[in-house]
């Protein structure tokens, strides 16, 4: 694994590369760079590579790699050295249960955003089996998929403005049998006119463009700056979201959005300033307040 790939000099290759040989050197490496999870990093990136699961990474530290493994091995540490997502080296990412295409197309889904599913769902009982939803800026489409695969006789509608997250997003419909799910092409609420929905969710870039160069190189070198950047304070299009929800919600329908650390408050002044009653904070799982949502007068 020395070589072009650059072994650091602190780190001397073993003469017979076994799993945990590899395991180990990947994980010192990575850590020596500064990548967050290094050990973490190192066994998914063996476990995919190898077509086992982190398990048998452990129980099978001593078996020697063939050739062919190593030379793929070699590749996909060489670009998680350039901070490419671990996601977007394996294919996929797990979410709501579910697992998610994705690449270079599509945001990386959150666990965080898990939040916005269970919001949605939890605020929408009362229409359960007979909802209509729009997901906007579905992206890979995972909020739509997961809220269809929970609510299968749903009516699901996805929009996000690039063509290219929507072929990703449609694969994965089609892969997890989402098939109440319907995605249109455009910007927020303009395939769409006029028509209304009982819950309308949305993940909307929320970073402000001043902050998007602090991100981890991850992040910012990787993942398509259009579902990140939300523009001076983050909030562009959360404005406009908020604005226009209540011309597309039918009354008592629900608007849910996730927001970014520290943009509650303002999010819940656009809500209460537009008319939503009983708006509400939701925390995800780092007790970080990710998602408002309101219900339409």
């Amino acid at each position: 694994m020395s070589g072009e790939t650059g072994t650091p000099a602190s780190v001397a290759p073993p003469k017979t590369w076994t799993i945990g040989s590899l395991v180990k050197w990947a994980t010192d490496d990575f850590r020596a760079r500064g990548i967050e999870n290094p050990r973490l990093d190192a066994e998914l990136l063996v476990a995919h590579a190898l077509e086992i699961d982190r398990m048998r990474v452990i129980v099978d530290a001593n078996r020697p790699l063939e050739g062919a493994e190593l030379s793929l091995l070699r590749d996909l540490v060489k670009r998680r050295r350039a901070f490419e997502p671990i996601a977007y080296l394996r294919g996929y990412r797990e979410f709501y249960g579910l697992k998610f295409r994705v690449d270079k197309r599509v945001l990386v889904p959150r666990p965080d955003t898990e939040t916005l599913v269970d919001a949605a769902l939890t605020r929408s009982t009362h229409v359960s089996m007979s909802m209509r939803q729009l997901d906007l800026c579905t992206g890979s489409g995972c909020v739509a998929i997961a809220m269809a695969r929970q609510r299968p006789t749903a009516r699901v509608f996805a929009s996000d403005v690039s063509a290219d997250a929507l072929a990703v997003a449609r694969d994965n419909a089609l892969r997890l049998g989402a098939y109440n799910v319907a995605f249109v092409q455009g910007d927020l609420f303009a395939p769409l006119a006029g028509e209304r929905f009982d819950v309308i969710t949305a993940n909307p870039p929320y970073i402000a463009t001043s902050e998007l160069a602090t991100l981890m190189p991850d992040v910012r070198d990787h993942e398509p700056r259009l579902a990140l950047d939300g523009g001076a304070d983050g909030l562009d299009l959360v404005r406009r979201i908020v604005s226009e929800a209540p011309e597309h919600l039918e009354p008592g329908g629900l608007l849910a959005i996730e927001i970014g650390a520290g943009e509650a408050e303002a999010t819940i002044a656009l809500f209460e300033a537009r008319g939503f009653a009983d708006v509400r904070v939701h925390r995800d799982i780092a007790r970080i307040e990710r998602v408002v949502s309101g219900v339409s007068r």
